[in-house]
């Protein structure tokens, strides 16, 4: 284990072994109204916390975690093995991340159930609030989205609470996405609507007959 002397690991966080913390990282920051080490920080094996990231405590995190730069997480978040959290990507309260998912940088997320094998782009921003700000039932409200496996998110989309994107879908870059998308679909555009299926996209180089010819997608061909 490697950890930087100017890492700050507050009581009560379990770091798994094989972890790198890099400089001026904080773990197991306490949210407001608990005291250090009252509420568990758990993350697993051969973790890579990047610097200036700061994740709180009433987490918990998989092994093979890594951070880039900046990043923060809240409390009550429970992420997967195999989850990369990208340079100053923010993960608010009530995350549900599965395995080998790719936040990218810049994301923001609040009370999203993401799915084993789902993709984020940059600058992706997932809402949980269909009436800011002050609403005193906001937390039983309509939530945040629930993301399908094998799922990809393009940069800069923003996605309204409650809706869910299916299985396997692709969301193009820009798009707002304000209902349900279906499995194996292709969805773009403000609001999103859906354009065509996965398997009519192309390769426009020609490598592949098609795109998502490859591993893990073929899991999710062969269910269709």
């Amino acid at each position: 284990m490697q950890i930087d002397p100017t890492a700050r690991i507050l009581p009560n966080v379990k770091l798994g072994e094989g972890s790198t913390v890099d400089f001026n990282v904080l773990l197991g920051k306490p949210p407001r109204g608990k005291t250090e080490g009252e509420l568990p920080l758990i993350i697993g094996r051969n973790a890579v916390i990047r610097p200036f990231t700061t994740i709180y405590a009433g987490t918990t995190i998989g092994d093979d975690f890594q951070t880039g730069q900046g990043a923060s997480i809240r409390e009550d978040n429970v992420l997967g093995n195999n989850v990369s959290v990208g340079t100053n990507a923010v993960l608010e309260f009530g995350n549900r991340i599965g395995n080998n998912v790719r936040i990218h940088s810049l994301a923001f997320l609040e009370m999203v159930t993401v799915e084993d094998d789902v993709f984020i782009g940059p600058n992706v921003v997932f809402t949980d609030d269909p009436h800011p700000m002050g609403c005193p039932k906001y937390k039983e409200c309509l939530g945040g989205a629930t993301v399908k496996r094998l799922a990809r998110i393009g940069a800069n989309c923003t996605i309204l609470p409650g809706v869910t994107i299916g299985q396997n879908t692709l969301i193009g870059a820009g798009s707002v996405v304000t209902k349900d998308i279906p499995d194996n679909m292709v969805a773009a555009g403000s609001p999103a609507r859906v354009i065509k299926r996965i398997d009519e996209l192309t390769c426009p180089p020609g490598f592949f007959e098609r795109p998502y010819v490859w591993e893990p997608y073929l899991l999710g061909e062969k269910e269709r």
